[in-house]
């Protein structure tokens, strides 16, 4: 069984994206740090229920190791938007075995003393543009990013999928989540919160 672990924000440059979602949501974020492999960097912020949210964003200061970027964003262009959504299993290979080809293949990162593994696609796309989630794993004893980021008082109220393949995406998925919201139409995403300036969203 998937759980949702996070969702992410792309944006151009980072500085203008943290901005952004701070503007939107009237909560400040916490530093993140680098993804090496992928020649990105982000901001994170802590989110009721042991979830967070990513804004993410490539770092100019070095190429990719990989010789691609992830979460789309070699090819991202516009303003700051979210772009995907992550989801955790225990048994990370179990469930890409039941996953499309699209979702990529299982990836080992590091960074200090977070452990994890991801699915990326070759190419650093978006399985179904983003349709369907990035899945990843945590290593055992690695503590969640969500205990780590200070309280914001902002709280997912439902995560919004428009894509043109909604009700085959949403059977492919096991998942339990009323949160989680397929809807048919042109791809895009939009999150609904709960801050304590009232009901906020993103998109």
């Amino acid at each position: 069984m998937l759980a949702l672990d996070h969702i992410a924000v792309g944006c151009a440059d980072l500085d203008n994206g943290t901005a952004w979602v701070a503007a939107q949501l009237g909560v400040q974020l916490s530093p993140g740090g680098r993804h090496d492999r992928y020649g990105t960097h982000n901001t994170l912020l802590g989110l009721a229920d042991g979830l967070y949210l990513e804004v993410i964003a490539p770092d100019h200061r070095a190429g990719p190791v990989a010789g691609h970027r992830w979460f789309g964003l070699d090819a991202f262009a516009g303003p700051p938007r979210l772009v995907n959504w992550i989801c955790q299993t225990d048994d990370l290979p179990a469930a890409v075995g039941a996953a499309p080809a699209a979702v990529g293949d299982i990836q080992s990162l590091q960074r200090g003393d977070l452990h994890w593994q991801i699915t990326v696609p070759d190419d650093g796309s978006l399985p179904f543009d983003g349709g369907y989630p990035t899945l990843m794993q945590w290593a055992a004893g690695t503590r969640h990013p969500a205990e780590r980021l200070p309280e914001s008082g902002c709280r997912l109220l439902e995560f919004i999928i428009m894509h043109p393949q909604a009700a085959r995406l949403q059977g492919m998925l096991r998942l339990n989540d009323p949160r989680i919201v397929f809807c048919a139409g042109p791809v895009s995403f939009s999150a609904r919160f709960d801050t304590p300036h009232g009901h906020r969203v993103l998109s």
